[in-house]
């Protein structure tokens, strides 16, 4: 009986979000959760109080989508930037193709000013980031890239790959023109690489 329940409740949790990603909070109601569902609204209220409790294991289970342990393990000691940016961004890409119902659904709830919303965005964000700052450092410790601010270099680099993810996936191109995320990736990772490497050649140099 419990087990019945656990896969009600889930089932309930992902036609939510699929309902709140595609029209935000608001402009669904319980009588079409429970129609999604199958079931009547009493019977939803048996699982959930409420729309809003729905809405918030909604929001808590996002942050299970995020699989990056694998990733992150395998670039734990790699010792070219590049290709460890590279990694990086495909990752961010990836997670935006598979997984455009969990970012509208974020930013739906961020607009809404949802408190939980904001959280789950940073910790997305920020798992990016805050592994880049520890990769940024090692580099630097290691003598291999050029000392920088590697809490600015992080945030500014992960800040520029979602935006070029959201651009060409979820808003389906920049101002009109569609590029594909290999174009992006091969187009501005080796010159963020390029600012961060001790052998790359500095602009605007005095001979």
């Amino acid at each position: 009986m419990r087990r019945t329940a656990d896969l009600r409740k889930q089932q309930i949790i992902v036609e939510a979000t699929r309902l709140f990603s595609s029209r935000g909070f608001d402009k669904v109601t319980t009588k079409d959760l429970a129609a999604s569902c199958g079931v009547s609204e009493p019977a939803l209220y048996r699982y959930f109080p409420s729309k809003e409790a729905i809405y918030d294991s909604v929001l808590s289970s996002l942050e299970s989508r995020l699989q990056v342990k694998e990733l992150f393990d395998s670039l734990e000691n790699e010792q070219d930037i590049e290709k460890l940016l590279f990694d990086l961004a495909n990752d961010i890409f990836q997670f935006f193709r598979t997984s455009q119902d969990v970012y509208r659904l974020m930013l739906y709830s961020t607009l809404g000013g949802h408190a939980k919303a904001k959280r789950i965005y940073r910790a997305i964000r920020g798992t990016y980031v805050d592994f880049l700052i520890r990769q940024l450092d090692r580099f630097t410790a290691a003598g291999l890239i050029l000392p920088k601010n590697s809490i600015i270099t992080a945030r500014c680099f992960v800040g520029m790959v979602f935006e070029c993810a959201l651009s060409s996936t979820l808003w389906k191109g920049f101002l009109g023109k569609r590029f594909h995320p290999a174009d992006i990736v091969n187009n501005n990772i080796p010159i963020f690489a390029r600012g961060l490497r001790k052998d790359a050649p500095v602009a605007g140099g005095v001979e």
